[in-house]
């Protein structure tokens, strides 16, 4: 919508051209604001998230073989790396918007929230593999309550960091873990039919690569689109 507080546009004569200055009004400029967050969020976090995710996902099919006591520290190792990355590209962009935001606070946050997270998704077959020995009922309870925990990790994390710079900040926590659900349905239902047994590892890597980037451009997606919930207009 285009205003003008006098009513009508003013118009500036210079030689036979007529020029018309016209004002946009604060909605529109709010509107704009906010697509073009949207869109630097989307592209940026979607390269750090592909970037971040090919780390574990290598570490992943280098160590399928070896023992927890070598995969599961190897592989929360390069989730906080992931998380690194993830981080700095997420702060890099909201800066723009929370020029107070601490980008080594926001990085940090999201590095110990992924390595935790890991941690959670690697219980069943390493540290707390006996969950799946349990009766049926406590079983899927079990896992149920990791799985939450695993989606909401890096929101919260991430909320500590977010809640000094915007009043909505509690909204954040919720919306990144739709994201990440959304984003890790995607992977799932795109490399589970491609992972076979005697694959090459280069081929095996290839796909886990590419669903990375699948659920990243689909969970920066869903939370480039939610951040107008959570910042200022």
């Amino acid at each position: 919508m285009l205003a003008d507080p006098s009513g009508q546009a003013r118009r500036m004569r210079a030689g036979d051209r007529t020029p018309v200055a016209f004002f946009l009004d604060p909605e529109t400029t709010a509107r704009r604001g906010q697509l073009d967050i949207a869109r630097r969020w989307i592209r940026t976090v979607t390269l750090a998230e592909t970037i971040g995710f090919a780390v574990p996902a290598i570490v992943g099919v280098s160590t399928a073989a070896s023992s927890p006591a070598v995969a599961l520290p190897a592989l929360v190792a390069a989730g906080a790396v992931e998380g690194a990355i993830l981080g700095w590209g997420q702060a890099s962009v909201l800066r723009r918007t929370l020029p107070g935001l601490s980008k080594t606070r926001w990085i940090s946050a999201t590095a110990a929230a992924a390595a935790f997270a890991y941690v959670l998704g690697m219980a069943p077959s390493t540290w707390a593999s006996g969950i799946t020995r349990w009766p049926g009922v406590a079983t899927i309870a079990t896992m149920s309550i990791l799985g939450v925990a695993i989606l909401l990790s890096v929101g919260t994390a991430q909320w500590f960091a977010l809640r000094a710079h915007v009043a909505n900040a509690s909204r954040w926590i919720p919306l990144t873990a739709v994201a990440w659900l959304v984003g890790l349905v995607a992977f799932l239902g795109f490399v589970m039919p491609l992972w076979h047994q005697g694959q090459s590892m280069p081929l095996t890597m290839g796909i886990g690569i590419l669903g990375g980037l699948l659920m990243a451009a689909t969970t920066s997606t869903v939370t480039g689109l939610g951040l107008r919930l959570v910042l200022p207009r």
